[in-house]
């Protein structure tokens, strides 16, 4: 058969259409097999290939520009264009029209969220069959539930005389894209059609589509001829889509069935209470293995040894099966009450209990489950990560420490030895493959809860942190990724005055663009077996990161990578003189030290500063010049009087105007922040409004362009190599470019009312947040609603007179009925989602909300070492028998316009 492609596009000189597809003759979808297309005017292209009969007898396509035999730019194709063929006919002729194929505006609509859960056509009808001679029409119209079905109706008989009841419906095979064939035979010509939404358990047309009639010449069709007419996409004036969801972490999970800590199974269930009240999402926390000291500091979600690896305490112990040992079964039963009555993670007697259980299950079941085909396949897929990972668990324990540099052998990774390390006949193998037994169950319980979630029309929404441990596996095998001499972090925000040094190594970028980014595909596309939604941690990271030396501690010294530095002279060029000592050594005045630290200056100018040749100045003492050796010095004092002097000297560290760049000793960055401190209280009022000048031009305007083509390298092929959901996590100081790029790619951002985006705004309004977006009234980094509604009276007061309208005195706590208000508003808001922590849902019914408000805060960003503990109160049994609760929340979500 015959494929007749005709596309138009303007190319620029030089460059080429090609056309690449799934069969052998279109290049079986290998880069270097695209078929070029031909032109006389640079902007209508054509190609006629002659294929076989696919065996599957489908055909997948896209089109590519290519420049000196490289693909330089592609159309979107997270969904390939299908053609399905009929072998009936071997002189069969397709004439394929397209047109290129943009990001489509409602992106949103096409991702697996949407088609595989929350407007899933899970019963979709058979392939089109073609006619001898036919018209194939294909459209794109996402935006419909398995009730309703597109159709077609025109002006004449074949088409229904423009009567909508009596149109002619398409199919949903591909869905989201639509289709019908034509038989020639029953038309004439010229034929005007529009799109018609039908609702098929009323058997009657709905809605006309929101376009001008379509118009189709004859096209003249000689014998086994069809024209194929796609890229048609389809609009109807109808509400907007909008769902509300539930996010909370999987170890804060509480079901009678839990072992102290939320797992897999929990997971279904808080499924189960999604469904019982409309929601449609269920977002969680990172659920990869952090195991680093097998202490409570592993807590923390966001340091994991793995990017593929999960959790092992997320394992549902009772899906493994029970000890055959009754005794010993017994005495796990009562672990299990004992530790699911804390009010709080215990997370190492959790960890402890768990790794117990799972020494006897694996003794006695692991030989089964390893020699079985299932199991055989999942080591097979995921052999890549899942032989280091294990490897490196192994090595951890047995050497003490997650540091691969301090191991005495296997400090730097060599494939051949850990293939020896892991192989059966290897004698510590059973301390290997039980991580192998553990992933392995833990895949099959994550990939239950997703199925459970897609079959009840729910979106299980993961989350991708923007950093990896520098002491894990990815830095261990693959450490040319990675800059392992600087930490990642942010700059100061409402979250840390001081910024926040997550103590992440930085990315490489260079090196991750060479292989295009293989790294980080290959993370999101394991993602995606899993999640049809995810939030981008720190999104601004793909655009720059902030990056503290190693030095330091707090993240104040830190600068952007990559970033503009500025040379003297163009300091200088701002009316600024360049004085070297002042601008980058810490300033030290006698006149604010007692300001700093009170009773104890004495002790620290004789202990940690010494004065310079000039009067009342001081530096610090070489012992004690960085952060780093300060901490040093105060590690293991917790009393207050260590703690007050220790962040005393940390800020005089960090009181300098100009931090030197990472690259070149020669340029600049102003230090972020400095406006608070006393250097820049030095300086007299002509230099601080040249220093003004010059630090609003380098933070808010300098970078833009520079910072948008950073992010546009990198997140137009990553957030398209899955079809996932990508939302944003935009908080923080926020360059106009995130904007940009977040719009033209069509990620969902994600507003906060006390974060506004508008400086000249307090408070956020949900009715103007944008559409593409989720809104939410706190994260996992925040206080909750309650717990915010305390902090500041002051702030509290003018939210409740400006916000809700309020006259009088705020009251001293949030009642249900003031949290009832505020989740409504956010539910009424314009944001596509919106998704409230389980506390923020509890918060508006009096006796199921937690008596204690400040027990409900998960994360406290200003403290690296928080303890990350928080569980439900409740159970999920008795959130699924609070129908009180459940029935107002399913109204609310009713009454909002969410119940889509």
């Amino acid at each position: 058969m015959t494929l007749s492609f005709n596309i138009e596009y303007r190319t620029n000189w030089g460059e080429e259409i090609r056309v690449l597809g799934s069969v052998p003759e279109l290049g079986e979808n290998r880069p270097e097999g695209a078929i070029p297309l031909s032109t006389v005017d640079g902007i209508h292209w054509t190609a006629e290939i002659e294929i076989r009969m696919p065996e599957n007898g489908s055909v997948q396509y896209g089109y590519h520009v290519y420049r000196e035999g490289k693909s330089v730019r592609a159309e979107w194709n997270s969904l390939p264009r299908v053609l399905h063929v009929s072998g009936a006919v071997a002189e069969k002729v397709y004439n394929l029209y397209d047109c290129w194929k943009d990001l489509p505006e409602q992106q949103y609509f096409y991702t697996s969220a949407f088609t595989e859960s929350l407007l899933a056509h899970r019963e979709r009808q058979a392939a089109v069959t073609s006619h001898e001679r036919s018209i194939l029409i294909k459209a794109y119209a996402p935006c419909i539930d398995a009730d309703h079905c597109l159709g077609i109706c025109g002006n004449q008989k074949a088409l229904g005389n423009w009567d909508p009841d009596k149109a002619i419906l398409m199919t949903d095979a591909d869905f989201p894209e639509w289709q019908i064939d034509l038989d020639v035979e029953k038309l004439t010509f010229p034929l005007e059609y529009k799109f018609i939404l039908y609702n098929k358990k009323e058997q009657r047309a709905v809605a006309w589509e929101n376009n001008p009639n379509r118009y189709q010449a004859n096209p003249k069709l000689g014998p086994c001829e069809t024209l194929v007419v796609g890229d048609r996409y389809v609009y109807f004036n109808l509400p907007a889509w909008k769902g509300a969801g539930v996010a909370v972490p999987v170890f804060s999970l509480r079901s009678e069935q839990s072992f102290g800590v939320g797992d897999f199974g929990d997971l279904k269930r808080m499924i189960d209470w999604a469904v019982k009240t409309s929601q449609k999402v269920v977002q969680i926390l990172p659920i990869n293995d952090t195991t680093m000291t097998h202490t409570w500091v592993d807590s923390y979600p966001y340091n994991s040894i793995s990017i593929y690896a999960f959790h092992p305490m997320y394992t549902d112990l009772k899906q493994l099966g029970s000890l055959e040992d009754a005794g010993l079964m017994a005495d796990f039963e009562r672990r299990q009450k004992e530790l699911n009555a804390l009010p709080a993670v215990d997370y190492e007697a959790v960890n402890r209990a768990k790794w117990d259980y799972f020494r006897l299950i694996f003794k006695q079941e692991g030989e089964k489950v390893l020699a079985s085909d299932e199991f055989k396949c999942f080591f097979e897929a995921n052999r890549e990560w899942l032989l280091p990972y294990a490897a490196f668990s192994y090595l951890r324990d047995t050497y003490g420490t997650p540091n691969f540099r301090e191991w005495p052998r296997y400090q730097v990774y060599k494939a051949d030895e850990i293939e020896a390390l892991c192989d059966p006949a290897s004698e510590v193998y059973a301390s290997i493959a039980i991580y192998y037994y553990i992933q392995f169950n833990l895949h099959k319980q994550l990939l239950a809860a997703t199925e459970h979630a897609r079959a009840h029309g729910v979106v299980l929404k993961g989350d991708i942190p923007i950093g990896i441990s520098r002491n894990s596996v990815e830095a261990w095998k693959e450490p040319h990724y990675f800059n392992l001499n600087g930490q990642a972090g942010a700059p100061p925000d409402d979250f840390s005055v001081n910024g926040q040094n997550w103590g992440f190594p930085t990315y490489n970028w260079d090196v991750m663009e060479k292989d295009g980014y293989a790294w980080w595909m290959k993370r999101f596309r394991k993602m995606s077996e899993y999640f049809d939604a995810y939030r981008i941690d720190h999104i601004l990271g793909f655009f720059r990161i902030w990056e503290i030396p190693m030095h330091a501690v707090h993240g104040l010294l830190g600068q952007f990578v990559p970033a503009l530095p500025m040379s003297r002279e163009e300091i200088e060029s701002y009316g600024l003189p360049f004085r070297e000592d002042f601008f980058l050594k810490p300033y030290i005045h006698e006149y604010f030290l007692g300001q700093v630290f009170g009773p104890h200056t004495d002790y620290v100018k004789q202990t940690f500063i010494e004065p310079t040749d000039t009067f009342e100045i001081y530096r610090m003492r070489p012992e004690f010049d960085t952060q780093r050796k300060v901490e040093a010095y105060f590690a293991g004092k917790t009393d207050a009087d260590s703690i007050w002097i220790r962040d005393g000297l940390y800020s005089l560290i960090s009181d300098v105007l100009f931090v030197p760049d990472r690259n070149d000793p020669y340029k600049y960055h102003p230090r972020i922040g400095v406006q608070h401190d006393f250097v820049y209280r030095a300086l007299n009022d002509w230099e601080k409004a040249a220093f003004n000048r010059l630090y609003d031009q380098y933070y808010y305007r300098r970078h833009n362009e520079f910072w948008h083509q950073q992010a546009m390298k990198k997140l137009p092929q990553l957030t398209q190599s899955t079809r996932m959901l990508v939302c944003g996590e935009d908080l923080g100081m926020i360059p106009d470019c995130v904007a940009w790029v977040m719009n033209d790619l069509r990620i969902l951002s994600l507003e906060i009312q006390r974060m506004p985006k508008d400086p000249a705004q307090e408070f956020g309004r949900p009715d103007w947040y944008p559409y593409r977006s989720v809104c939410t009234i706190s994260t996992h980094d925040m206080s909750t609603l309650r717990g915010w509604w305390e902090e500041n009276s002051q702030q509290t007061q003018r939210y409740f007179n400006s916000v809700l309208g309020r006259y009088g005195t705020a009251p001293a706590e949030a009642t249900p009925e003031i949290c009832e208000e505020i989740v409504c508003n956010h539910l009424y808001g314009n944001s596509i989602l919106c998704i409230l922590s389980l506390q923020d849902w509890l918060s508006i019914d009096g006796k199921l909300r937690n008596p204690n408000a400040q027990e409900e805060r998960i994360n406290v960003p200003a403290n690296p070492r928080h303890y990350w503990r928080y569980r439900m109160h409740l159970t999920l049994e008795q959130l699924m028998q609070a129908d009180g609760l459940n029935e107002k929340i399913k109204s609310l979500i009713a009454n909002t316009g969410r119940n889509c």
